[in-house]
């Protein structure tokens, strides 16, 4: 029995399943024709729509078109001016990089020509120092160059290359009050300083350092053997030695300071180019003193005579002065006395031809 209520229930379900099928299948048809409907009556109005819209779309594009045309243009006008001023400018500012360029080639070439001068000049000192003859005529021109600054006058104030009893030639010989004298050597060696400045390696440096102070440890020995120093001929008892460089003289000193003392003690005066021009500063100003000492006498005399002069001058401008003043009196009177005792015979002169004096004469009368 509950097989046939499964048969029952399954039975009904298949006939219920059947109807809802059709029922389905049914309304299925029913919606595609009331699609097709539909599709028909969109289609209308979509084709009317599209075309309204279409006009519309045209329309409303053709005026933003427009709008849009009418701003393109302002806008590439507005960059087009922005774009002429920015060129402008760039090209302004290229014109003055252009001239810029010029000026600084221009002053890249001088530059170099100034190097080639430097180069040149450094080749040419370098081929001084590298002679012991150029040598003694660069140290010769540096110390008259400083003479001329201070004024002194050769065969004058000093003499060049003037032998002396031991048959040596000082490079110089300056003149001092009393028949003194004092002699300078000029000539220094520079040879192997040279070569330690251009060193770049330390123990070539220290070995050219240590033969350029030998150098002139045997130079100030060689100087002081020269007969320089020679009280009988009226010279002082020290002869001067000129280093024609500053920052040798200091390197000097710095170097061995003992190179001094070692040449004081022979009587020897190291003078570099500023201490040469203050020794004979020195030197010129003591000539000059005792020059004018030596003339007071004789200054004075002439004082005592110009003061005589004077005053026989004063006393003949004194007379002079007392003539042009009676002459200046005698012109005052001729000017006005004697001109008025003049005119009053002219006056009556003037009456008598005019006919006046008759007329008073005949009233008299």
């Amino acid at each position: 029995m509950e097989f046939i209520g499964i048969i029952i229930f399954f039975v009904g379900l298949l006939i219920g399943g059947i109807a809802v099928y059709f029922f389905v299948k049914q309304r299925l048809q029913m919606v595609d024709r009331t699609r097709e409907q539909m599709k028909d009556v969109f289609a209308t109005l979509s084709v009317d729509a599209l075309k309204t819209s279409t006009d519309q779309f045209l329309k409303l594009a053709s005026e933003t078109l427009k709008g849009q045309t009418e701003k393109g243009v302002s806008s590439l006008e507005e960059k087009k001016k922005l774009i002429d001023a920015n060129l402008k400018q760039m090209s302004e500012v290229l014109e003055g990089l252009s001239k810029e360029s010029v000026v600084l080639r221009t002053q890249l070439s001088e530059s170099q020509k100034e190097t080639e001068k430097l180069r040149g000049t450094a080749e040419d000192l370098r081929n001084v120092l590298s002679s012991s003859q150029a040598r003694g005529q660069w140290g010769e021109r540096m110390v008259e160059d400083i003479l001329k600054v201070i004024g002194l006058v050769e065969n004058v104030n000093y003499v060049k290359q003037t032998k002396i009893s031991s048959g040596e030639k000082p490079d110089f010989t300056f003149f001092l009050p009393k028949e003194k004298r004092v002699n300078m050597d000029v000539k220094f060696p520079l040879a192997h300083y040279e070569r330690f400045i251009s060193a770049d390696v330390d123990d070539v440096k220290e070995k050219e350092k240590k033969l350029f102070l030998d150098d002139v440890k045997g130079h100030i020995k060689t100087v002081a053997n020269r007969g320089y120093i020679n009280p009988t001929e009226g010279t002082v008892d020290y002869v001067l030695m000129f280093i024609p460089n500053e920052s040798i003289y200091s390197f000097i000193h710095q170097s061995e300071p003992d190179l001094l003392d070692l040449a004081l003690g022979k009587h020897i005066v190291l003078c570099s180019p500023i201490t040469l021009y203050a020794v004979l500063s020195l030197i010129h100003q003591a000539v000059g003193n005792f020059a004018m000492e030596e003339k007071a006498g004789e200054i004075m005399t002439l004082l005592r005579e110009f003061e005589k002069q004077w005053n026989k001058f004063v006393e003949s401008m004194e007379k002079m002065g007392r003539r042009i003043d009676d002459t200046k009196r005698e012109f005052e009177s001729l000017t006005t006395t004697r001109t008025r005792q003049l005119e009053r015979p002219l006056q009556k002169i003037k009456e008598v031809e005019i006919g006046i004096l008759p007329e008073e004469s005949t009233e008299k009368d």
